[in-house]
């Protein structure tokens, strides 16, 4: 279960006017929206959560080196670590994964 003020922060950019309180949305420009409409806003928010996941593990890795001496190296050396680092990383945890 999506936390509601995270959905409608996530979904209207944290405009002014929208206040959550618990699970409750207690202010909202033009009105309280639907329990329907929060529900759809909650499964979108959830399908985005779950497909872009894989970033934050990626970048996590992306961390463990310094990639432009990488890179250097490589144009340097004739070589292509870079490239087959970043390939492993891709290969081991793809877009949409988790």
């Amino acid at each position: 279960m999506s936390n509601i003020a995270q959905v409608i922060g996530w979904k209207f950019n944290d405009q002014a006017g929208m206040s959550t309180k618990g699970t409750e949305i207690t202010a909202f420009p033009n009105g309280i929206p639907t329990q329907a409409e929060q529900d759809l806003w909650s499964a979108e928010y959830n399908e985005f959560t779950t497909l872009n996941a894989y970033k934050a593990l990626r970048q996590v890795e992306y961390s463990k080196r310094n990639q432009d001496e990488m890179r250097y190296d490589d144009a340097k050396n004739g070589t292509n670590f870079w490239i087959e680092w970043i390939d492993k990383i891709k290969l081991d945890i793809p877009k949409g994964s988790l």
